[in-house]
């Protein structure tokens, strides 16, 4: 039942497919609420509420709205988590609203909160207004923008209160399924160049500074999974570090939140003085600022990576449950390390399978050193100074 929802959780999926039947009626009701359509959009709504990493695979997105609509006012909704990250993307202001299910322990509101902000969206008499998350609640709330026009994706709920509402391609790149949409409200013309965060002097400054003087290349490592579930061994990361430290006479640059000290900690004491401990010094736009100068990332699948990739830095990423298909950087520079299980990828990261939980997958531990540094020193090899965004500036 329900199967036109995209969620794996069947308990989940019933409640949502209740929900959703109910709000068939409140979607006729608030579409008759809008205003007319115009046919060039003089003030859009993009509501882009999850995390780093689901931010910046919509830049293109975002940057292909701002292309259609150059003479719009943009307004665009984030968790306060990515605030100083979207205020470094071009042509948009910047608004938070931090959603309980979303926030990680930072405070969130709950629906009957955030639809009375919601509700004050109304005044700016938006023309357009899209959704870039698959996701019944925040459909919810787009709707009660009373724009004139809405759209996003209907197969987490929700599509009855859309004017647009398509299905999300499960196989598609999340950033290709949020460009499909906004292709299918606005005459998009192709772009050339990719889409890149706007760094700051001061961002550049900051991310400069732990690096001053340091020898190249310059690898900077990123220990933490963010879930167990995502977690490469750390003593893997140790191992990759120490090896390129003696190897190639890289400095290592660790990267990390105040959280991951334990991690860092181990890649730190085995390295030694060619080590650059960075962790929990920098905020997100000063992280991009380091990363930037950087030869190479070595992650797992983090926001880290596609902060790396929107400052233009080739990323060896290490990939277990989640597909890289739909998460990996596209960018051909960029370098992917996974192995084939029949279970994998299963994208099962909220919810991991019940062999899975509580430990390190068999996608993961079966990826060893050697396929990491192999990967990484192919990157290294094959980068010519200046070749990519930032290599001026090193």
């Amino acid at each position: 039942m329900f199967e036109h929802l995209q969620i794996y959780d069947r308990r989940e999926r019933m409640i949502v497919g209740a929900a959703d039947a109910g709000l068939r009626i409140a979607g006729a009701v608030l579409r008759t609420a809008r205003r007319p359509l115009i046919q060039v959009p003089r003030r859009i709504l993009l509501l882009r509420l999850e995390r780093i990493g689901d931010l910046l695979m919509a830049l293109e997105a975002i940057a292909d709205v701002r292309q259609a609509a150059p003479a719009a006012e943009i307004d665009l909704v984030v968790g306060s988590w990515n605030a100083d990250l979207a205020r470094r993307i071009p042509g948009v202001r910047v608004e938070t609203l931090d959603a309980a299910w979303l926030a990680r322990g930072e405070a969130g509101l709950r629906v009957p909160a955030l639809l009375r902000r919601a509700a004050a969206w109304r005044a700016r008499r938006y023309d357009l207004a899209l959704n870039f998350e698959p996701d019944i609640r925040s459909n919810l709330l787009l709707s009660m923008s009373r724009a004139a026009r809405t759209a996003g994706f209907g197969s987490g709920g929700g599509g009855a209160l859309l004017d647009v509402a398509l299905n999300y391609e499960p196989g598609a790149h999340t950033t290709a399924n949020a460009q499909r949409l906004v292709a299918a409200v606005l005459d998009v013309p192709p772009r050339t160049a990719p889409a890149r965060l706007s760094l700051t002097a001061a961002d550049r400054r900051a991310g400069a500074a732990p690096v001053a003087g340091r020898g190249r290349p310059l690898v900077a490592v990123h220990v933490s999974g963010g879930r167990l579930v995502k977690q490469w061994p750390p003593e893997r990361f140790a191992a990759l570090a120490s090896h390129l430290a003696a190897s190639r006479g890289a400095s290592i640059v660790v990267t990390g939140g105040p959280a991951d000290r334990s991690l860092v900690d181990g890649v730190v004491r085995a390295v030694g003085p060619r080590v650059i401990d960075a962790a929990g010094d920098l905020d997100l736009p000063a992280l991009a600022g380091l990363l930037e100068r950087v030869d190479v990332l070595v992650t797992g699948d983090t926001g880290p990576m596609h902060l790396a990739a929107a400052v233009g830095t080739p990323v060896v990423a290490i990939f277990g449950p989640s597909d890289p298909a739909r998460y990996a950087p596209a960018d051909p520079i960029h370098r992917i390390v996974r192995i084939e299980l029949p279970c994998s990828p299963c994208n099962r990261i909220r919810r991991p399978p019940d062999r899975c939980t509580g430990i390190i997958p068999d996608c993961l531990t079966g990826i060893d050193v050697e396929r990491v540094q192999a990967a990484v020193e192919r990157t290294l090899d094959q980068m010519q100074p200046g070749a990519r965004a930032g290599g001026g500036r090193r």
